[in-house]
């Protein structure tokens, strides 16, 4: 009689469709997921569907960067704009409204109001000149006062043989006058008066006035004070400096230029 032994070559026996039942080389029972595989698949795209969300998520967050930039640059632009023109300057107006005109059509129709508005401006200056001139020739003081148009206004040179002593900064008993008819003009005006003194280049010797820079802004000083004190000019108005011997408006190498540049200078400032 004999005897066999049974052997198990690791086949898979029996199981349902989701388990599959093998032995080993001893008789012990596994089990194997048939769709292990498939899990994991599903897994792995459940993973990256979570990724591709939230990356999503995330432009969709910073997606308000590109509005709030351009509403930026916007706000930067009209700044610049606004500044450019807060200080009115009528040649860099023309040519900042022809530009924008350009591009969104009209210039012409941009240009045309401040060329009226400058010529509104220039009348009171040309008729205030004529009225300053007719008082000095009235006055008979066309030789030490002279009327200067510039770009900063109207100036008065007044020289200061009819203000001062030599080598002095108070005013003479004659200023008083000369003043006086100067002022009933000048009170009526808005404009704000800057009140500047001149010395020739010869050095100044006296105690009082140690260089020609204390007599410049000495005599200055005197002729606003007397404008504000006596005449009822707004010191709201009125400034003064003195610039000593370097803003000769003649020669220093002359009697007649030296004293044409000691002078005390109204301007009008437009």
């Amino acid at each position: 009689m004999s005897f066999r032994r049974k052997t198990y070559d690791g086949n898979f026996v029996g199981g349902d469709s989701s388990t599959l039942e093998r032995r080993d080389s001893f008789g012990a029972k596994s089990t194997t997921r048939r769709n292990a595989a498939s899990k994991r698949a599903k897994r792995s795209s459940r993973i990256s569907s979570l990724e591709t969300d939230l990356y999503q998520e995330d432009n969709d967050k910073d997606r308000y960067l590109i509005t709030y930039a351009d509403l930026i640059t916007l706000l930067l632009g009209l700044f610049i704009i606004l500044y450019a023109i807060s200080n009115i300057d009528i040649k860099k107006y023309e040519e900042m409204m022809s530009a924008i005109g350009s591009v969104f059509g009209g210039a012409n129709v941009i240009n045309s109001q401040p060329a009226a508005t400058s010529a509104i401006a220039v009348e009171p200056i040309d008729k205030l000149k004529d009225e300053l001139n007719s008082l000095i020739t009235e006055m008979n003081y066309t030789k030490s006062i002279s009327v200067e148009q510039n770009e900063r206004g109207l100036t008065l040179h007044i020289l200061d043989d009819i203000l001062f002593p030599s080598g002095s900064a108070e005013l003479n008993s004659g200023s008083v006058v000369v003043l006086n008819q100067l002022a009933s003009i000048i009170k009526k005006l808005p404009n704000d008066i800057r009140v500047e003194g001149h010395t020739d280049n010869i050095p100044i010797k006296s105690g009082l006035y140690p260089s020609n820079w204390h007599l410049s802004v000495a005599r200055a000083l005197n002729t606003a004070y007397f404008l504000i004190d006596k005449e009822n000019i707004n010191p709201d108005k009125v400034s003064i400096v003195g610039y000593s011997e370097y803003q000769p408006i003649a020669t220093n190498l002359t009697d007649e230029g030296r004293a044409k540049n000691r002078r005390v200078d109204l301007v009008i400032i437009k």
